[in-house]
Order: C-alpha cells, then structure tokens, then sequence
C-alpha cells in the first residue's frame, strides 16, 4: 500500500506539472495581451499617456520577457502561495480568489451531495421496478433534466421562489445579511438560499447517474451470482443491496473523482445567471481579458481538486470492492 501511495503522489505532481505548462502555453495563445487591451481602453478614453502607462506596466511585471521565464516566475510563486497579480483587478489574486473559492467550494460540496443522495436511490429504484410507471415518471424527469438548460431551470427556479417563497432572487444572501458579520442567523440564510444553484447544476448529473445506475444494476441483477444469492434463500433486499449495489456503483465512484472540479466548471452560467460569488465568472472574464496569472491559478486549482479527487475515488473503490488490490 505505501508503494502505491508514493507512486500514485508523482503520478500526480507530474499531472499537475504538465497541466501548469499546457494551461499557461494556452491561456498565452491568442495574439495581444491584456495591456494591448489596457491600452486600447485608454487610448479610447482619450487619454494622451496610455503608451507610457503600458510601458510602465512592462517593465515593472517584466511582461516582455519570453514566456518560459514568466511562468517559471509563476509557477515558483505557486508552490509558495504567491499567485501573482490579476491585471484586470490590479490587485494580488490571492485576495480576489479565497473569498470566492469558499462560496464556490461549498456550493459544489451541496451540489455533490445532492446529487448522489437522488441518484442513487431512485436509480436503484428504477432499476428494481423496471418498466413500470414509476420507472417511466423517472425516466421521462431524467430526460426534462439532460435536456433543460441550466439558465432556463435557474431563471424557471428564480420565477418559482418569488412567487410561491417571496424569496430574493440572486446570490447567495438575503439583502438584510449581504454585509453583515458571520453569525448562525446568516448560515442560516445562507442555507435558505443554496437551494436554488445546488438544484439547478445538480440536475443534469443526477439525470445522467440514475440512468448509469439503472443499466449498471440491470446488467448486474442478470449475472449467475445474484441468481445464486436468491436461491439460497436470501431476502431480495439482502440480494440487491449487499451483493448487486456494491458492483453496479463502480461507474459512480469513478465520477465522483471527477465530479468537483466538473460541477464547479459547468456552473459558470449558472452563477451569472444567479449573480453568485463564485469563481465561474471571475475565470470566464479572465479568460476573455488573458488576466494569465488569474486565469492560470483557477486552472492550476481545478487540477488539484481533479487528482485529488481520482485519487480518493480509487481508494473509496478499494473500499467497496475488496476484488481490487493496490497492487
């Protein structure tokens, strides 16, 4: 076990290395720079000082050095905490992106939460009553689900809380406890208000899982084990909880490595559309305006939660399924 341990962890430094160099390579691709933007914007204003503002900048950031040197300077600024400067925001990105990443990580955590707490037991349902109208009622929401937009169901969900709730529509707070201190009244109303993103991301996946767990389980419910566990004489919950389950979730458990850097990627409409203080939007305008230290720490974060994710899904698939080895 601890050779699989060591080896899996430069398994994943290497991953995180490759990913820092394509990332920074590709964020620098596209001609210009957010200065020649800068400067577009001061020319535009009128300004008469806008190319010496920029040269300025230059000089000061060292932005005409050759790439190599710019993201050795970034990525041994990273390793120590230091994530350099958002252009866009003109101040460090470690002050933008921790108050954001904390929304964002909890808003994916009640995503994930949700979204295996539905799927699994409707999935094992449908999968029990196949073909019966429970099955088609599931099978007709998954479809409404994999097809709906996630803008449509957030603006749909939005309609719904103010009209039925009398509930705020946008962000994360109510207007009485948007500036105010932590306390558990706030929590609170943060809990009361999470419904609607966690919800409206969550939808699509769940749609996708229960229907990856009810062909799983189906295949699994036909093997000549599971025929053999019911006829000596085991109860039908005992056959399909303890024995079919364990093998049909295998799929589930490799999606949940990759399932929190997926939900916190494929919210970025979402957030928009909610006006939520995450991370999505800051990263798509980032994005746009090459901000490449910004942009690159959100990527080089959504790495880390990638293989740090597959490598405790594999460690939880071990645990489920005692066949697998480390070895």
């Amino acid at each position: 076990m601890y050779v699989y341990f060591v080896r899996r962890l430069g398994y994943m430094v290497i991953t995180l290395a490759i990913i820092s160099v394509l990332g920074f390579i590709i964020i620098n691709l596209p001609p210009g720079t957010y200065l020649d933007r800068y400067m577009a914007e001061l020319q535009a204003q009128g300004s008469e000082s806008a190319q010496e503002i920029v040269k300025t900048l230059e000089q000061r950031y060292r932005l005409n050095d050759p790439v190599f040197l710019q993201y050795t300077r970034w990525i041994s600024g990273f390793v120590r905490g230091d994530f350099g400067l958002s252009f866009m925001y003109n101040m460090p990105v470690n002050q933008l992106i921790w108050g954001r990443i904390g929304y964002t990580v909890v808003i994916a955590l009640a995503t994930l939460i949700f979204v295996y707490a539905v799927s699994i037991p409707i999935g094992i349902y449908s999968a029990v009553n196949k073909y019966t109208i429970g099955d088609n009622v599931v099978t007709l929401f998954g479809f409404l689900g994999l097809s709906m937009p996630d803008f449509l169901l957030a603006l749909i969900l939005m309609v719904f809380a103010a009209t039925f709730f009398d509930q705020p529509v946008g962000g994360l707070f109510s207007p009485a406890f948007r500036d105010a201190p932590w306390s558990l009244a706030r929590v609170w109303d943060l809990l009361s208000n999470l419904w609607i993103p966690v919800v409206v991301i969550g939808t699509a996946q769940t749609a996708t899982l229960i229907r990856v767990l009810r062909g799983n389980l189906s295949d699994v419910l036909n093997l000549q084990y599971v025929q053999t566990a019911r006829s000596k004489g085991l109860s039908e919950r005992i056959v399909i909880y303890k024995h079919a389950v364990r093998n049909a979730v295998h799929p589930l458990i490799m999606q949940l490595g990759m399932g929190l850097p997926h939900i916190i990627s494929s919210s970025t409409v979402v957030a928009i559309v909610l006006s939520l203080p995450t991370m999505g939007p800051v990263y798509f305008r980032a994005l746009r305006a090459q901000d490449m230290f910004l942009a690159g720490t959100f990527l080089m974060l959504m790495a880390i939660l990638l293989v740090i994710g597959n490598f405790l899904a594999d460690i939880l698939l071990a645990i489920v399924d005692p066949r697998i080895t480390y070895e």
